[in-house]
């Protein structure tokens, strides 16, 4: 097959096209698409990306028609970000919700069945975070991007308080109560609390307006941490 200069000359400006479509789309999309993929945009990703590559090669596409299918696959996946970040139900269901693998010391055997990780695969894992020893970690977290998240004993931390011979109270997974002006009641309850408590407490503290509300954290000892959505240094308090 004899490739003329014409050939080559179409193939050089429908890269061209392909990669500044391909910019612009990843730069409406956000950053986020390169370094903390999820399922979904990780479909979307792949989609664009053979779509991009066609369109380099395939004399067949126009132009336009390729162009516009990646336009559209890009604000597809805009549209579905943004409305995950005002809707909990579809951010579970299309990102999907962290899966604990490890609590208090102890694999959650049937978590690790729903994630479809071989203990193998997670002791691996492991072992390229640094623990050879999973005795060490106190809680694992399977990450909705696929990454697995690993929170060490209190004695094992950097600079660890038993190297000076300091007793601790191990230290567990913190409860997300409030997120996006929205109370987790599944929390909430893992907790031993109701909602009517929940409110109760962040009115003794001032917040009134539970929308205005970013992000509200409980520890262990029901400490909250409170983080507004018009952020201000003096309201990001943590209350006792």
């Amino acid at each position: 097959m004899v490739i003329s200069m014409g050939n080559i000359l179409d193939i050089i400006i429908r890269s061209v096209v392909s990669l500044v479509v391909l910019f612009f789309i990843t730069e409406l999309m956000g950053k986020k698409q390169i370094s903390q993929l999820n399922l979904f945009d990780y479909i979307i990703g792949i989609s664009i990306g053979s779509i991009a590559a066609s369109l380099s090669v395939d004399d067949s596409i126009n132009y336009i028609d390729g162009t516009l299918a990646i336009i559209v696959y890009g604000s597809f996946a805009t549209l579905v970000s943004f409305l995950t970040v005002k809707s909990i139900v579809l951010r579970r269901f299309l990102i999907g919700t962290p899966l604990i693998l490890m609590n208090q010391g102890k694999i959650m055997y049937d978590s690790l069945k729903k994630g479809k990780i071989d203990i193998n695969d997670f002791l691996q894992i492991a072992r390229e975070n640094g623990y050879y020893d999973i005795s060490e970690i106190n809680c694992s977290i399977l990450e909705p991007s696929g990454k697995i998240s690993f929170l060490p004993k209190s004695k094992y931390l950097p600079a660890t308080p038993n190297d000076h011979k300091i007793k601790v109270v191990e230290n567990g997974l913190v409860s997300n109560l409030i997120i996006d002006g929205n109370i987790m009641e599944e929390n909430v309850k893992n907790i031993g609390k109701d909602k009517q408590w929940l409110v109760t407490r962040l009115e003794k503290m001032g917040y009134l307006d539970i929308s205005n509300i970013l992000l509200v954290v409980c520890d262990k000892k029901e400490q909250f941490t409170v983080y507004l959505k018009e952020f201000e240094p003096e309201k990001l308090k943590v209350f006792e």
